[in-house]
Formats: C-alpha cells, sequence, structure tokens
C-alpha cells in the first residue's frame, strides 16, 4: 500500500536537491490565472507550499483539500496558518475512494496524476470532473517527456529512477506517466495556458471545462 507518510518531512528537502527551484516554480506558474477562483479542490497537495500562496492570492477562496498522508495534510495545515484554517476542509482519504459533495471552479492536482495507473485516473475523472462547475480550470503540474529526441532520452532515465525511488520508499507501484491528456479532451477540456520547464521535462498546464462541456 503507498504510504507518503513517510517521506513527509523530507519531502522538501529532497525536492531541492534533485530539482533545485523547478518543481515550485512550475507548481505556480499559473498563480496568476487562478485569481478569480473561489472554492478549489486539491488533490494531493503535499505539504501546503502551493496553497498557501493560492489563499493569500485568493482572499475568498474556500479549499476541499484531499490528501491519503495524514502527516502531509499536518505541514499543510501548519504552513497555512491558523487565519486560514477556517477555509480549508482537509479529508485525510484516498482520491479514488473519497466522494466530492461540492462544486468548484478551480481543481489542482501537482505532481499526482503520475501516482495513477490509466484505469485510476479514468476513475478520478469520472468521479470528480461532475462536481467542475462550467468553466472551471483544472491546474496540472506533471513530469513529461520531451519532443526533442534527447531530451526525451535523458527524461526517461530521470523519471524511471523517480519511480523506482519512490516506489521503495513509499510502495508507489505504478511506473509509468499515465496519458491524462486524452481522457481530459474526450470529456470536452481543452488545455488553455502551458508551461515547461527543463528542457520539457516539467509541465504545467491549465485545462478548462467550457460553459456548455458534455461530460461523458
Amino acid at each position: 500500500m503507498t504510504n507518503f507518510d513517510s517521506v513527509a518531512r523530507l519531502y522538501r528537502w529532497l525536492e531541492y536537491m534533485s530539482f533545485g527551484p523547478s518543481l515550485g516554480r512550475c507548481r505556480n506558474a499559473q498563480l496568476v490565472h487562478l485569481s478569480g477562483a473561489r472554492h478549489a479542490l486539491l488533490l494531493g497537495d503535499g505539504d501546503g507550499r502551493f496553497l498557501a500562496r493560492l489563499l493569500a492570492a485568493n482572499p475568498t477562496l474556500t479549499a476541499d483539500v484531499v490528501d491519503s498522508s495524514q502527516a502531509m495534510l499536518r505541514l499543510l495545515e501548519q504552513r497555512c496558518g491558523q487565519q486560514a484554517c477556517h477555509r480549508l476542509h482537509l479529508h485525510h482519504a484516498d482520491a479514488l475512494e473519497w466522494k466530492p459533495t461540492g462544486n468548484y471552479d478551480l481543481i489542482v492536482s501537482h505532481f499526482f496524476l503520475d501516482c495513477l495507473f490509466p484505469q485510476q485516473l479514468d476513475q478520478l475523472l469520472a468521479a470528480v470532473l461532475p462536481h467542475a462547475l462550467p468553466g472551471a480550470q483544472w491546474v496540472i503540474s506533471e513530469f513529461a517527456i520531451p519532443p526533442n529526441a534527447f531530451a526525451a532520452y535523458l527524461a526517461r532515465g530521470i523519471i524511471g529512477f523517480l519511480y523506482r525511488a519512490f516506489g521503495l520508499l513509499t510502495g508507489l507501484p505504478v511506473r509509468a506517466l499515465p496519458d491524462y491528456a486524452t481522457p481530459l479532451l474526450r470529456r470536452g477540456l481543452a488545455p488553455t495556458h502551458d508551461r515547461r520547464y527543463l528542457a520539457g521535462l516539467l509541465c504545467s498546464q491549465i485545462w478548462t471545462k467550457p460553459p456548455a462541456a458534455k461530460m461523458l
């Protein structure tokens, strides 16, 4: 069973030692486009560095936060501070089993979809997207395979190593990046913003649900 509690306190430093500030830049790349959000759903936001900035930029925003790691949720709550606690609803749960009850104009998943098998990704989208309001934005930060052949060769090696390392540390069984673009397009969402870092190894995107999107 996957358990991220063991890496919760080390995660920030492991991140800096491996990629420096690049993962943080990738997470925060779309903040400028999120100022109008009012009710957000965050899936596996980790230790809360992004959420703290999102709350500061959106004084009226409230958020549901779902994470299977109790240790990560504690760090997130501490980082966001007492003044923001009334704006958060923390859910210690597996995102694949948790059932949304609210409606969201913003969904956020930073380096989370890469922890899912393709069938699990379809299961997540089927559960979450009916609760996305017309025009809702889904911010996705992920590892990616660059189009350049040499960069792609290096990226596959790096991503393979990361999967093996996190498999040993957390029990994560996934070993390949899922294709999230195809099922999102099939469900009517479209990419509206795209930023790349580290020669395309890191990808930050916003996928937007149109007003009359038809959910499949």
